[in-house]
């Protein structure tokens, strides 16, 4: 006989068992469906022991620079299996914190492929064989990977995804990394803070092209100080894989195809969603793979949810934790709790952070998509050069905008560039949910000296009225 849970969770990734742990919070019988490793490839391949390793190359940058400081190192040398060992065992660590969690808050935990029989059963199949769960309610959490070009195949040895460069065989001498977005440029900047030759290829007309405008060309300017080549408005042809390197026919700006030799390329061309062979077919309405949901995480089929990098971006591990969170208690309520009061997710309010050196981070709408939304905007700037804290840490390059509606005061984007940022981001972000306009912001007061000052300043600078500029 199966198995049954008022809800399972198909996949254990930051919004699997966050979802898991909401639902039992809230006094329902949880199971979680696992094929692989507890804390899926957020905590196991892709968020945590990114900046693991991002750490050691800040660390490894600074040592470099240590006469700025007033200190002297010699001969310092970056051993990279100890990094990515370091890097490991931070993830090892998560990984067991999350099945302590599970323990904790009484959630069964099945290991195995999960495949849905319909919307609120499935099978787990496992070494073990095959068991039958059902649920009242079940939430789909399955993520996604890295997308393959049909020319450049993940081999491990010389093509790599994000999760051989986590892992490298060696460490490149040259290398091509192929998208501008989060993920191609925080393996960018790790690399070439570690000492590889790193040139980075991107389609559109700047690199991480989300971002605001004057966000992408300030980090443009400042990866080529760093010795970087950035190819904007550019693309690979095509990629020959030898015993030794690859070769790689780029098309640059002008139109021109020119071949280049590298020792390994890091393709970072966006994700593809794990929906296919897990029974979805008749179950879910869906759109390039993903799945479409309403604004709580319901599919078409009553009973079925799904959330995280398996339906409609933005892919961020901290959205795919809060559709987790709204689904458990929209589930909650379903099932007749009248405690819980479950929010929509506000895709506005979505903060992003890029974690290369320097960080970039962000909310909300940038300059241009508010002018095309119809606002009349003001726009404050402030520098880092501006900042004692920034000076004193040795870290005056980057600035912070915040963009207003010029009418109501409305506080409708925040875009940051520097050392911390990804840090200081989250302030605007209550700003934002608290619905707050430049008076409040104003009226605050800030510590100083901290970096957080500048956030204070850009709103003053939007109305003529920055104090230290």
């Amino acid at each position: 006989m199966a198995e049954s849970y008022d809800v399972i969770v198909l996949g254990s990734g930051p919004g699997g068992y966050v979802a898991a742990i909401r639902a039992s919070q809230l006094g329902l019988k949880t199971a979680i469906v696992e094929r692989e490793l507890l804390g899926g490839i957020c905590l196991n391949w892709g968020c945590i022991p990114t900046k693991a390793l991002l750490r050691s190359a800040e660390i490894f940058h600074y040592i470099n620079h240590a006469k700025d400081y007033g200190l002297a190192a010699e001969k310092i040398t970056a051993d990279l299996d100890a990094v990515v060992k370091r890097s490991r065992g931070v993830a090892k660590q998560l990984n067991q914190g999350v099945t302590h969690l599970m323990k904790k808050n009484k959630i069964a935990v099945h290991m195995g492929e999960g495949r849905l029989t319909g919307p609120t059963s499935l099978t787990v199949k496992s070494d073990k064989g095959e068991e039958k769960l059902t649920a009242r309610h079940i939430i789909v959490a399955t993520g996604a990977r890295a997308r393959d070009l049909p020319f450049a195949k993940a081999d491990g040895k010389r093509v790599w995804t994000y999760r051989h460069a986590m892992t490298p065989p060696e460490m490149p001498s040259k290398l091509l990394v192929i998208g501008s977005g989060a993920i191609g440029i925080e393996f960018a900047s790790f690399y070439n803070d570690m000492g590889a030759d790193v040139t980075v290829v991107e389609m559109l007309d700047r690199v991480v092209p989300v971002e605001d405008a004057e966000i992408s060309a300030f980090l443009e300017k400042s990866l080529k100080k760093q010795g970087m080549t950035i190819m904007t408005g550019a693309g690979v042809e095509s990629i020959d894989v030898g015993a030794k390197g690859i070769s790689a026919a780029i098309k640059g700006k002008d139109g021109k195809v020119a071949k280049s030799e590298f020792s390994h390329v890091i393709v970072a061309v966006g994700i593809v969603p794990n929906t296919e062979n897990i029974g979805l077919e008749k179950l879910a309405e869906m759109d390039r793979g993903f799945i479409q949901i309403d604004p709580y995480g319901r599919t078409k089929s009553k009973g079925l949810w799904a959330i995280g990098d398996c339906v409609p971006g933005p892919w961020l591990a901290h959205k795919a934790s809060h559709e987790g969170v709204t689904a458990a208690e929209a589930i909650a309520q379903e099932l007749g709790n009248t405690d819980v009061h479950p929010h929509a997710l506000d895709r506005n309010n979505i903060p992003g952070c890029t974690y290369c050196h320097p960080q970039i981070a962000s909310v909300g709408m940038t300059e241009a998509k508010a002018k095309e939304a119809g606002h009349d905007v003001r726009v404050g700037n402030f520098p880092f050069i501006g900042n004692g804290k920034a000076i004193a840490l040795g870290e005056a390059e980057g600035f912070v905008k915040t963009v207003f509606d010029a009418r109501t005061g409305e506080l409708l984007g925040a875009h940051m560039i520097g050392a911390e940022v990804t840090e200081l981001i989250q302030g605007y972000v209550v700003g934002k949910t608290l619905e707050t306009t430049e008076l409040e912001l104003m009226n605050s007061i800030f510590p100083h000296p901290t970096l957080s000052e500048m956030m204070h300043e850009s709103v003053l600078a939007a109305y003529g009225r920055a104090l230290h500029i």
